[in-house]
């Protein structure tokens, strides 16, 4: 028999992690989309870069050090997420 499991009081903290590839790497599929939305008369925009987006769910064990919920997601996204050579990241912390 399965026993119940307990309500943490801690909220999951998520991370939203974005990688996207670097300034200097040419992005072929963002100039794709870009020429479609000319070609489809959407002007606005002025261009597109292409990317990847992570949704984390942390541990209760982050979840209650802040600090070290933001060392440990840049070194995922760092060490795992991202190619360094190519992509660059960026993320942010939700309670």
């Amino acid at each position: 028999m399965l026993k119940p499991r307990r309500k943490s009081i801690i909220r999951p903290m998520k991370a939203h992690v974005y990688v996207t590839l670097k300034r200097t790497v040419l992005d072929a599929q963002g100039q794709t989309v870009a020429g479609a939305l000319r070609r489809m008369g959407l002007n606005g925009v002025a261009d597109v870069r292409q990317g990847k987006y992570f949704l984390l769910t942390l541990e209760d064990s982050l979840a209650s050090n802040p600090a070290a919920a933001q060392l440990e997601v840049e070194r995922i996204a760092r060490e795992v997420l991202t190619n360094p050579v190519i992509e660059e990241f960026s993320f942010r912390l939700e309670p």
